[in-house]
């Protein structure tokens, strides 16, 4: 009998075993990427499938793309920032977005005092080349004074320290433009010269639209061949390779780094300014959803990748604009629009779950 009860405890173990060394993980991972391509091909299904006067019309959906590819643009330039840091010093600034608020806000000053007195209209592209340069200096600032105050002291620290350190920035400098402009939002002029659309085809792009997407090219193209061909980009990759063998080599560590934070810090006030042109306002909490959404672009993409976080950016602006529209309203949503923001967080998740590595992101572990 007590042999018979040994066997029988050897063939359960043996079958719980067996059972524990299903992999798990992949299995969950499969249902979950299955479910997920039913829900969304049975939701755009039942969306162009609607009744003629329910559908959106092709002129509709171009919109939505153009729409999308323009702010994914702006996602880019400020997920940029993010990817720079990350590729250095390895941490999420997420006090980027409040530095990307402080340069549209410093800007807004310049561009409706330019619109009181007509320099705005009457000489538009220097007065547009002026607010980029008030922005840009204000965001550089913002940037180099949380890196030497922050988070110089605490590069040695644990990677948690830092991470909350910049959630704290994040908020001090939103209630710091909170006390400093209040809470109400304020309007942003647009020069006559980028008012108004040009339709080409079917297809409608506001002039800001376009002036989005052309800087944004340059920038992004500009900032590949700096950081691939110049001493200064060599030396950012030679750190961010290894900051202890890069100092042993003679490179100025902290140079660059205030470096990198400057080139993010240009980039988001640039952005901050085409945002504001964009959406026509400006307040102190304007600097929360673009940076969550410019985050989860870097991390799309992959961070640590400057042409990932391009991709990313473009990506997710046309995910976050036909996505809603394309999927929730085949369910029968209410208001798919006004849960766009909310799009950007699953799509956030979605990533972490299935490629936490991102689009273009390196697959190598890191050593400990």
């Amino acid at each position: 009998m007590a042999d018979q009860q040994g066997a029988g405890v050897a063939i359960s173990d043996m079958r719980m075993s067996r059972f524990e060394r299903l992999p798990w993980r992949r299995i969950i991972l499969t249902v979950l990427s299955i479910a997920i391509t039913i829900f969304v091909v049975v939701g755009a299904y039942r969306t162009l499938s609607l009744p003629e006067g329910q559908r959106y019309t092709p002129e509709l959906w171009a919109n939505f793309v153009v729409e999308g590819i323009s702010q994914g643009a702006l996602y880019a330039l400020i997920a940029l920032g993010y990817s720079l840091v990350y590729g250095i010093l390895k941490m999420i600034n997420f006090a980027h977005g409040e530095v990307f608020m402080f340069g549209a806000f410093g800007s807004f000053f310049f561009a409706d005092a330019f619109s009181r007195s007509g320099f705005l209209d009457d000489s538009p592209y220097l007065a547009i080349a002026i607010l980029f340069l008030v922005a840009m200096t204000i965001s550089i600032t913002i940037a180099f004074l949380l890196e030497r105050i922050a988070y110089r002291p605490l590069r040695s620290a644990p990677r948690l320290v830092p991470l909350i350190t910049a959630i704290g920035a994040s908020l001090f400098l939103q209630n710091t433009a909170r006390g400093f402009w209040g809470q109400n939002s304020r309007g942003y002029p647009l020069p006559s010269v980028l008012d108004g659309e040009w339709t080409i085809g079917f297809v409608t792009i506001l002039k800001i639209q376009a002036l989005i997407l052309v800087v944004s090219v340059v920038l992004m193209i500009g900032l590949q061949l700096l950081v691939s061909r110049t001493r200064t980009g060599r030396s950012m990759r030679a750190v961010a390779e290894d900051r202890e063998i890069a100092s042993l080599m003679g490179i100025g560590v902290d140079r660059v780094i205030v470096t990198t934070f400057v080139i993010g810090g240009a980039l988001a006030g640039i952005a901050g300014v085409l945002f504001a042109m964009l959406f026509g306002s400006v307040d102190f909490f304007m600097g929360f959803k673009p940076g969550i959404a410019a985050f989860t672009a870097a991390v799309l993409g992959g961070i640590g990748s400057i042409s990932g976080a391009a991709l990313g950016g473009l990506l997710l602006g046309v995910l976050r604009s036909v996505g809603p529209a394309l999927i929730l309203t085949g369910y029968g949503v209410p208001s798919p629009f006004q849960l766009r923001d909310a799009f950007v967080f699953v799509v956030l998740v979605f990533v972490l779950i299935f490629r936490p590595n991102g689009l273009l992101g390196s697959s190598a572990q890191e050593k400990v």
